[in-house]
């Protein structure tokens, strides 16, 4: 007889990203021509200079227990960088460094929501986010974004999603799946809705805020309102921005007795990040962006490729993404469900992709340019010769 799950593991749901990704890898291991779009994850080394700190860190011994809301200088350094880049104010003491975005967001949601709160997710979405609010006990309420307005939060829909039970508004700028980018105006309309329920607060997720298309640009919701910095947090990390996606270092900021909760919940789970780490994420953080500016560049021209490249094929609807590296094609005339799409792209052609589904809308698939061009044009002729293979 088998031990019982508790209800909380039962219904939750593993990362499919992470899961066809891993699936991918293996029908390669096989020896099948396997051409993977699926994984968030830039295909740049972590530069040198990054990598060279981490090792200093290890020769000079930095191998031992560090505090748990991450070294001083890091958080000292990540709040420079808010205040200085973002135009938030922010003190060290309002700075968590975690395991990655994804923990900085599970230790957030943990120490914010009780079970009946409401927490608004505008969809398509990031298909962490309802996991890790279910976990709480805390409900999903979608807030549907349709590409007719750019994926965009509508003010008025946001007014009338809110209720007494609404506590958190998760925002996610520029976006995973569908790269869409917040504009100033944006977050003032919003910011106007929550002036008039005080007791929202907002989690702004901003893991590709360095990863915006010409002619867009990221801005932070705190500094955009700074009256509402209160209720404001930040999630960032190092991982899309400088190529470290296995570091997992990321950063959870806002006002300090959350950051102070959010400590104290990491102190019972992992304790401190991997101390030699972090020094390398301080080089990354305290040295130049050009780094970051020479990969957003080679981005910007994959995400015109792969965007030219799905337009060019029969049956398929996109809104060129503004940033972030995926994009998030309407598939539906095809008329096959997203997963079933999926399965059979990566059975018949060898395609890996995500179906939409995951992400909240299941007439999409969500494809990312963070592999290279010669890759992406694969990618994009294995999808064409697919569809071609299709009688509708």
């Amino acid at each position: 007889m088998s031990l019982p799950l508790a209800a909380r593991a039962r219904d939750l749901q593993p990362s499919l990203t992470l899961a066809i990704t891993a699936r991918a890898r293996q029908l390669r291991s096989e020896g099948r021509d396997i051409c993977s779009l699926s994984a968030g994850e830039p295909d740049f080394d972590t530069p040198a200079f990054i990598r060279q700190a981490a090792i200093d860190a290890l020769e000079a011994g930095h191998t031992r227990y560090g505090p748990v809301a991450g070294e001083p200088a890091l958080r000292e350094a990540i709040a420079a960088k808010l205040s200085q880049e973002n135009g938030v104010p922010t003190s060290s003491e309002q700075v968590l460094v975690t395991n990655g975005g994804k923990q900085a967001l599970y230790n957030l949601f943990q120490v914010l929501l009780d079970p009946g709160d409401e927490v608004l997710v505008p969809s398509p979405y990031w298909l962490s986010y309802p996991e890790m609010v279910q976990l709480t006990g805390a409900r999903v309420a979608y807030l549907t974004c349709d590409a007719s307005d750019g994926f965009r939060v509508q003010p008025q829909r946001l007014e009338a999603a809110i209720t007494p039970a609404t506590r958190l508004l998760v925002l996610n700028s520029p976006s995973n799946p569908t790269g869409a980018v917040f504009s100033r105006a944006d977050l003032e309309a919003i910011a106007a809705v929550l002036r008039r329920h005080p007791q929202v607060a907002v989690v702004c997720d901003e893991i590709y805020e360095y990863l915006c298309a010409p002619g867009h640009a990221h801005h932070s919701f705190a500094a955009v309102a700074p009256d509402l910095a209160d209720r404001v947090l930040i999630v960032n990390g190092f991982a899309k921005g400088w190529a470290m996606t296995g570091w997992r270092i990321g950063w959870l900021a806002g006002p300090a007795h959350v950051i102070a909760a959010a400590a104290a919940l990491q102190s019972q789970s992992t304790s401190n990040v991997c101390s030699f780490a972090q020094f390398g994420a301080l080089a990354a953080i305290s040295g130049s962006r050009d780094c970051v500016l020479e990969m957003a560049a080679h981005c910007n021209e994959r995400r015109a490729l792969l965007s030219d490249g799905l337009r060019a094929i029969e049956g398929v609807q996109l809104l060129p993404p503004e940033g972030a590296f995926y994009a998030f094609p309407d598939v539906s005339a095809w008329g096959i469900d997203s997963l079933t799409l999926c399965t059979r792209l990566l059975d018949d052609v060898g395609l890996a992709v995500v179906p939409g589904a995951a992400f909240g809308d299941d007439r999409c698939i969500r494809l990312s340019c963070a592999a290279s061009p010669d890759t992406l044009r694969d990618g994009i002729e294995r999808l064409a010769r697919f569809r071609s293979s299709l009688t509708l």
